[in-house]
């Protein structure tokens, strides 16, 4: 069994590997697998590296494993695509009981999105359990609840993936909705009960920081505006590139406006959205990125339903004052998100601007949130309904922002998280007929594709559909866990 590895552990090593681009994926280097102690590998590695004739990545390959490090499913015979799916739920399964390299431990098996992406992912796992519910696969459900709840007891929070670097930070809090999943699935509602410790244990994660905090000012993931409103922010404590995009975050750098250029691209990985013109300064450019700056409308509708949740938990537990506790926190929360996300003008949910006190100019699809947890009115629900269908619906589904600036999450690409946000939004108000138009333009794409393919993507290019997908910071991804899910759950309504 290979020890826990933190790429700390081998730095000088894991610099040289990273600068030279002796793999064509950044990533590579991370999930290898030490063959010896890290501390022997460090030595050897300080004794060969001057000497003649010393080649690096024969080096590494004799030191580190890389099996398993890309995952790629060929067939012999296309299958109709449900039957894909069902055989890809077998196929992106996975067991961590022993740590490995930078993977961390997990209790139970889960399913991984596929591609390069060979590892458990948080806010991914969500749309993962949409696609299991309607398989009846209601014991993976249960097993990707509990491995975030063993993640949440043991680090505080869920990472953003099951691997040491990943340890700063979180993503999109979808705990509290999975438990909703998993209720709806089973009817067992002691659920709730049994969560309630981790429900409360991620919440005091994501508020850390917020007692003393002054008015017009942030600390870690909390936010406090200057009329005395508590929001929230994605962020990340570690000032250091990426180890999975090591050199790409060290030349981006050196053109960075500010010098908090890498807690900036962390927090965006938090967000989940990496990257987006909706994190960018002058909307284009990430060495403009300024993400810490902003409190995003997604994270706190999100946070809203973890205190709604832990209220409604807290009643079945029979604790009167956390009840009441965690009821005014979501009320609150309520009103500032009304406050400082709603533009009526313009008809959608926009982010808010920590240090220039307004929202930003971005537009992008995060308007569904209250949409699809029903915290707008009808009158809120029908304008952003009106907005989604005027700017955001194409014929291959709906795109993230209006604008093309080139990176992934931007238009013209259409990613399964918000087709299904889309979908479920447009119902909860009666807007039926563009729930289909969503549900059968992005579902019409992906098989399509599929057909021509054989494969499931990431992300699809929602305007052009001859193509396969859109830009971004790396190539299309095939296998895929949230496409699967989503699929599977818009075509079962």
């Amino acid at each position: 069994m290979s020890p826990q590895l933190y790429i700390k552990d081998i730095e000088s090593l894991f610099d040289d590997v990273q600068r030279s681009k002796i793999f064509e994926d950044q990533k590579t280097m991370t999930d290898a697998v030490p063959l010896f102690p890290v501390s022997e590998i460090n030595e050897k590695y300080e004794k060969e590296k001057n000497a003649a004739g010393f080649n690096l990545k024969s080096f590494v390959v004799s030191n580190f494993d890389f099996l398993g490090t890309k995952i790629t499913i060929e067939r012999a015979d296309q299958l109709p695509i449900d039957h894909h799916i069902e055989k890809l739920w077998d196929e992106l399964t996975r067991t961590a009981t022993d740590e490995k390299g930078t993977l961390l431990k997990l209790p139970k098996p889960y399913i991984v999105p596929g591609g390069r992406f060979n590892e458990f992912f948080y806010w991914d796992s969500y749309y993962v359990m949409l696609g299991l519910q309607v398989s009846k696969r209601f014991g993976m459900m249960e097993n990707i609840v509990e491995n975030c709840s063993y993640l949440i007891q043991k680090f505080g929070f869920v990472p953003n993936a099951s691997r040491t670097h990943f340890l700063s930070r979180s993503q999109p809090p979808y705990f509290s909705l999975m438990l909703d999943l998993l209720f709806e699935s089973t009817n067992d509602g002691e659920i709730y009960i049994k969560y309630y410790e981790s429900l409360e244990k991620e919440y005091k994660f994501w508020m850390d920081g917020e007692e003393g905090l002054e008015n017009d000012s942030a600390f870690k993931r909390v936010v406090k505006t200057q009329e005395g409103a508590i929001l929230n922010r994605y962020c990340d404590e570690e000032n250091t590139p990426r180890p999975e995009s090591y050199l790409i975050d060290i030349e981006d750098a050196e053109k960075a406006l500010g010098s908090e250029f890498y807690r900036n691209v962390r927090a965006a990985c938090e967000s989940g959205w990496d990257f987006s013109s909706r994190w960018f300064a002058d909307g284009n450019t990430i060495q403009s990125i300024e993400t810490l700056d902003i409190a995003q409308v997604d994270l706190n509708c999100l946070l809203w339903h973890l205190e709604k949740t832990l209220a409604q938990a807290a009643e079945l537990k029979n604790l009167s004052e956390k009840k009441e506790y965690y009821t005014q926190r979501a009320e609150n929360r309520k009103k500032a998100i009304d406050q400082y996300f709603w533009d009526a003008d313009g008809k959608i949910y926009r982010d808010y601007h920590i240090k220039n006190h307004m929202q930003t100019s971005s537009e992008s699809i995060a308007t569904l949130y209250p949409v699809f947890l029903k915290l707008a009115n009808l009158g809120q629900a029908k304008a952003v309904i009106e907005t989604i269908e005027d700017k955001f619906l194409y014929q291959g589904g709906l795109v993230t922002t209006t604008k093309n600036s080139g990176q992934q999450w931007d238009l013209p690409n259409a990613w399964a998280p918000y087709q299904w946000l889309g979908f479920v939004s447009s119902k909860n108000y009666g807007f039926d007929d563009l729930a289909n138009k969503i549900k059968n333009n992005w579902c019409s794409n992906v098989e399509r594709v599929y057909n021509n393919t054989g494969k499931l993507m990431e992300k699809y290019n929602a305007l052009d559909t001859e193509n396969i997908a859109g830009g971004g910071e790396y190539p299309n991804q095939d296998g895929f866990g949230w496409t699967n899910g989503v699929y599977l759950k818009l075509k079962q309504n």
